[in-house]
């Protein structure tokens, strides 16, 4: 999977959780979900589950914790990717 396609359907994830919808119509890899998209805690959880789904992947805790901006996730869903 290209990297545009990865962040399109990121993007398609992330969307309803978005608290500034200035920031996300701006996101871009550096984008933060926390800091710049608004998203809280409980709602960073329901994308990595909705993430998991999507691209049938797990992502263990140690990623959670890392996943909070654009390029992490697109990372730790590459990697976990390239294992399956």
């Amino acid at each position: 999977m290209t990297r545009k396609k990865l962040i399109t359907t990121l993007k398609k994830i992330v969307k309803p959780y978005v608290q500034d919808q200035t920031a996300f119509k701006n996101l871009s890899e550096e984008t933060d979900f926390i800091n710049d998209l608004k998203i809280n805690s409980a709602n960073l959880i329901d994308i990595i589950l909705d993430l998991e789904d999507e691209f049938d992947i797990e992502i263990d805790d140690d990623s959670m914790e890392n996943m909070l901006s654009v390029k992490s996730a697109l990372k730790i869903i590459e990697n976990k990717l390239s294992e399956s």
